[in-house]
């Protein structure tokens, strides 16, 4: 596995391991390399630890809080075009707006609220970034997302009462319980609801998560090293 200790200034060479562990994996899967995407996670890290992300030829990059990502990305992108940036962390719905305005996928959809929030944004911006449905596989209160037995009506309502258009889903297991399981739930309900996006697996897991089908692999401390 790659090296969770990395630091910033080894970042291109931990962002070469993952790429191998990746390629490991997909072929172990019996899948293409390009049916998975990396999410470079660069969340808490400033514009100068992720440049030389950049330079090494990573282009997709995932971040937490709008905020954040407001005060670091514009320049990066503007400097560097190309670069595609999603949101993988929560989004308040009085936050739609300069997420629309800013990020290429998002993957937190996870109440109603937000859902009219978005549609609303998509609209005014005729901007469409990819949307993600956040489930809580492992149904822990303090964690957000949908329950997986509400997942299907849910995914219903996002496309018949607001107009949105569905990617896939995206799940993060419980630290304490084995990811597979978690994964292969999150990969039926996606089958059964015709999405062909699975966002799942982070540095620890991002390997199983590939067995399992994932198409969007979210790792940040394997490459940036821990925060």
């Amino acid at each position: 596995m790659p090296d969770l200790n990395a630091s910033p200034s080894s970042s291109p060479s931990a962002l070469a391991a993952v790429e191998e562990e990746i390629l490991r994996a997909c072929s172990d899967a019996k899948r293409d390399r390009g049916s998975v995407t990396l999410i470079a996670v660069s969340k808490t890290f400033a514009a100068d630890a992720i440049a030389p992300v950049i330079a090494a030829g990573q282009r997709v990059f995932g971040e937490n809080r709008v905020q954040e990502a407001k005060g670091k990305w514009p320049a990066l992108m503007s400097a560097h075009p190309g670069l595609s940036l999603h949101l993988i962390g929560p989004l308040q719905s009085n936050k739609a707006k300069e997420a629309v305005a800013l990020f290429d996928a998002i993957h937190s959809v996870d109440r109603p609220s937000l859902c009219a929030a978005l549609a609303k944004e998509i609209a005014a911006q005729g901007r469409h970034p990819q949307l993600f449905v956040q489930l809580n596989t492992g149904e822990e209160p303090q964690k957000a997302g949908i329950a997986p037995g509400d997942a299907d009506a849910f995914i219903t309502a996002c496309r018949r009462d607001y107009g949105l258009e569905i990617s896939g889903l995206m799940c993060i297991p419980p630290v304490e319980d084995p990811p597979g399981p978690h994964f292969a739930l999150t990969a039926k309900i996606a089958a059964r609801n015709g999405l062909a996006n699975l966002s799942m697996g982070m540095s620890a897991d991002f390997a199983i998560a590939i067995q399992f089908g994932a198409t969007h692999v979210r790792v940040g401390s394997a490459i940036f090293g821990h925060r």
